[in-house]
């Protein structure tokens, strides 16, 4: 009796709002495709599909429950309820939605929208598995309103709720175009693989609407949200989330924190992108050959500017791999001359100023920054601290020790007497990170590369 109800109720309600709906395809019954996944999500207004297809259970933020009316109406299709923020929450959704599509018909139908999220509806973004893992037939349900104003377009950026709602009414009439394509039966590998069944129910989508796909997800909806709270453009949190966390096997958590880290360096950028001053300032360092190489490694596309993707996939395949115990260790006992397990001022500053072939620099202030105790010597604790918050001088230290050891064993080869040279206290020439001359013949555009 709801379901009919409601179904009545909301035809009335999009009439009276001057929705003019136009219906392609054919609805498939619960024996034929257990849920049905809609695409592109971009409205609050895409709920017409609901009483298109007799009122199906859909997943919903466990917000919406509280919405007065909305809320009542929501509860009683029975919907699968979801908390974005709560990762158990999220496991607990997809396992209640196996359950029901795999009920043999004990539950009616599901209403899926995969995005996750509203967008524009200019692309697909990435589609979540959750629609896809129970292993049965779907149907794609395609979305559009062919309207010369767009008053519809609900997203992180544009017209509130009200707003929307207000212009929507005072429209002469709202066109919404709703098609059902055939039922999507997923193949032996597709079961195995959701993620492929997702993609491939995505690309079928596109193809019929003629829009592109991205892998662009709702975690990065959320990274936009937290740029924009720390004045950075909000495009700056677009990073692809999807695709770098799975290469680079990052969390969620971590990316938020280089955001963090992201914004102090680029705090004076206008653009939210670190230039090569930025990238110095944070570093306590002079712009050198050696920075310019370090950040070239950083500067993917060659732009002569570092964005948050940059930053993020630089510090994951460059800095954190190198920023190990060992080359920590190994690092500390570079810096410590004379052995007594602490660093002095002197002893740091005579191996930066021989790494960056600088003899005049003035590192006191990245030395105190590092002597957290401000005792004049910095201990093995202080230099750990300090690297594994700093990851970006990782590169440096490597480097420094590589070619320390490549430059030694060439001393060795050519000379009868290599203990004169390791018992030495003042860097020769080794200590260059850049040797001159034919002894390095890598590249910047090298190092890129690889």
């Amino acid at each position: 009796m709801v379901q009919i109800t409601l179904s009545g109720v909301t035809h009335m309600a999009y009439f009276v709002m001057g929705f003019q709906v136009k219906v392609k395809g054919k609805v498939a019954s619960l024996s034929e495709a257990p849920i049905f996944v809609a695409a592109p999500h971009s409205s609050f207004f895409d709920g017409i599909i609901c009483a298109l297809t007799g009122m199906p259970s859909i997943v919903s933020r466990a917000e919406n429950l509280s919405t007065p009316v909305f809320g009542t109406i929501l509860r009683s299709l029975q919907p699968v309820v979801v908390s974005r923020q709560d990762h158990d929450s999220r496991k607990n959704t997809v396992a209640e939605i196996t359950r029901r599509a795999q009920s043999r018909g004990q539950w009616p139908q599901m209403l899926i929208f995969p995005e996750g999220t509203c967008t524009n509806r200019s692309c697909l973004i990435t589609f979540k598995q959750g629609a896809f893992i129970p292993q049965v037939p779907v149907q794609p349900v395609l979305l559009r309103y062919p309207n010369r104003l767009d008053t519809v377009t609900w997203t992180w950026q544009g017209y509130s709720f009200k707003e929307l709602c207000l212009m929507t009414m005072c429209q002469i009439f709202t066109r919404i175009e709703v098609e059902f394509l055939p039922v999507h039966v997923p193949t032996e590998e597709e079961k195995s693989d959701p993620i492929l069944f997702a993609n491939r129910v995505r690309q079928t989508m596109a193809n019929a609407l003629n829009l592109p796909v991205t892998d662009h997800t709702f975690e990065d909806c959320r990274l936009m949200i937290s740029a924009g709270q720390l004045t950075l453009p909000m495009e700056a949190g677009l990073v692809e989330f999807t695709k770098i966390s799975k290469k680079l096997n990052l969390k969620w958590n971590h990316v938020r924190e280089q955001l963090d880290t992201f914004a102090a360096i680029a705090s004076a950028s206008k653009g939210g992108r670190i230039g090569i001053e930025e990238f110095a300032e944070y570093l306590k360092l002079p712009i050198s050959d050696v920075l310019k190489e370090l950040f070239l490694l950083f500067d993917r596309n060659g732009d002569g500017t570092i964005d948050f993707r940059e930053y993020v996939i630089g510090l994951s395949i460059l800095c954190n791999p190198a920023n190990t115990e060992e080359t920590i260790q190994m690092a500390f006992q570079l810096f410590d001359l004379d052995e007594d397990g602490t660093i002095t001022e002197g002893e740091f500053a005579c191996i930066i100023q021989s790494a960056l072939r600088l003899p005049d620099l003035d590192v006191s202030a990245l030395f105190k920054e590092i002597d957290a105790d401000e005792t004049g010597k910095v201990s093995y604790e202080e230099f750990k601290n300090f690297a594994l918050k700093h990851p970006e001088y990782a590169s440096l230290f490597t480097t420094y020790i590589d070619l320390q050891r490549h430059q030694l064993g060439m001393f060795e080869e050519h000379n009868t007497e290599p203990q004169a040279l390791i018992s030495e206290t003042t860097p020769l020439a080794r200590n260059k990170v850049c040797p001159e001359g034919g002894e390095d013949s890598s590249t910047t555009s090298d190092k890129k590369d690889d």
